[in-house]
Order: C-alpha cells, then structure tokens, then sequence
C-alpha cells in the first residue's frame, strides 16, 4: 500500500477524515497523520495548509514528497512496511479489549515507551487490547489505519517492567486474530532504525513490502498582511 494514509482517509476512515481537494488528514485529535496524492500539486498543498492551519503540522507517510516555499520540515523518519501474510494469529486468554475508560492508562504508556502518535481518539480507529498486572495496564497494541482489504497494527508497547515476557508478540497475533477473522489482512510500519521491533515482526512472520518515510511538515504562518 503506497499510500496507506490517503487510502484510509478517502475509504473505510471517511468519518475520522477532514478532506479537501485531493488532501486529508484524521481529524486532530484521532492521530496527526495526512495525506496527499503520491504527485502532489502546488494546489494540493495549498489544501493541506489550509486544513492544517497557519503554523499546523501535519505527518505524511509514505515516498518522499517534496514541500513547496513556506512548509518547514520537522521529523524526517525513514521507515518500512510490513505485510503479515504469514502471521500466526491466536487470540489471547488474559487480553482484555479496552475501552475509553482506558484512555488515561494507554496515553500514560505510550508516554513512557513511545511507540509512535496516540492521541485521545485513536482508540476509535479499532480495536485494542491489553494486559494488566496487578491491575495496571502493562503492555497494548491495536489497530490504526484500514485500507481496502487491510488493518495496520499499531500502538504495540510494553512497560519496560514488563518487557522480556513475550507480550508484546502476543498481542500482535491476537489483533491479527480479530483482523484475520473480518478476513482480512495485517500490516503495520516500522522505523527503519528499529532493528529489534522489526526482527520481531520477521520472527512473527511479517515481512518488509517497502520503504516509505515519516515526514512531520508544519504549514506555512499567515503573514502579517494575511
């Protein structure tokens, strides 16, 4: 999928969408990523500008698209795609499905393991399910963007407390067991430079389907005239 998130917003993420022209973006609360045509025109950005903002920013993923005067570059992350054809799904005795009482624990989480954007209303894009120990929520993963045919996996942390146990690789298969039964297929990105989550995923059984970068664009400032 070269353009994951345009393909989401303009499909099965329509109502999470702001969308002008040929851009999108998931509305800001539900998670900063954009989209725009894989040739953008002057004209195309001219619409994610304004439904960024003056000053707004806006995270596209997939090749390089190069802004046009005015747009300042931020994050600049290369990263890959995964396709889990070979993903041995199973559901998971002890995950439990969270909800938006939960909201507070997975933002605390993702704050301390930073698996990438979470915001309030991510947890609206599909389902996600976590573990507790004690009580607390100990490691989540979940789904993000759909695209025709597809589910990416995504927001997949464990506390650091509770790392080596293996829990991460279980929630992996058990939202590719929910995926899987819409019939569907997983896929989920990578920072490149994240060598150890990437060779899990391998060992899951996914494998890389492209390159793709994240790149974190603010949109031009209205000028004092403006």
């Amino acid at each position: 999928m070269a353009n994951p998130v345009l393909t989401a917003l303009t499909g099965r993420h329509r109502e999470f969408a702001d969308l002008r022209g040929r851009a999108g973006r998931y509305q800001p609360d539900v998670t900063p990523f954009a989209g725009l045509p894989l040739d953008p025109t002057a004209a195309d950005w001219a619409d994610l500008a304004a439904l960024s903002g003056p000053g707004g920013s806006a995270v596209l993923a997939g090749p390089r698209r190069e802004a046009p005067a005015g747009w300042e570059t931020g994050m600049d992350l290369p990263g890959v795609q995964m396709t889990g054809d070979a993903l041995e799904v199973a559901p998971d005795p002890e995950a439990v499905r969270l909800g938006p009482a939960d909201v507070p624990e997975m933002l605390d989480l993702v704050a301390r393991t930073k698996p990438g954007p979470f915001l309030p209303r991510t947890i609206q894009l599909g389902t996600y399910l976590g573990i507790r120990r004690d009580g607390a929520l100990v490691a989540m993963a979940g789904e993000r963007m759909r695209v025709p045919g597809g589910t990416e996996i995504s927001a997949v942390c464990t506390d650091p407390a509770a790392r080596g146990q293996g829990l991460a690789a279980r929630l992996v298969r058990a939202v590719g067991a929910v995926i899987r039964g819409r019939g569907e297929r997983p896929f989920l990105h990578a920072a490149a430079t994240n060598v150890t989550a990437i060779r899990l995923y391998e060992h899951l059984g996914f494998t890389v389907s492209r390159e793709l970068e994240f790149i974190g664009y603010r949109a031009p400032a209205v000028s004092p005239a403006g």
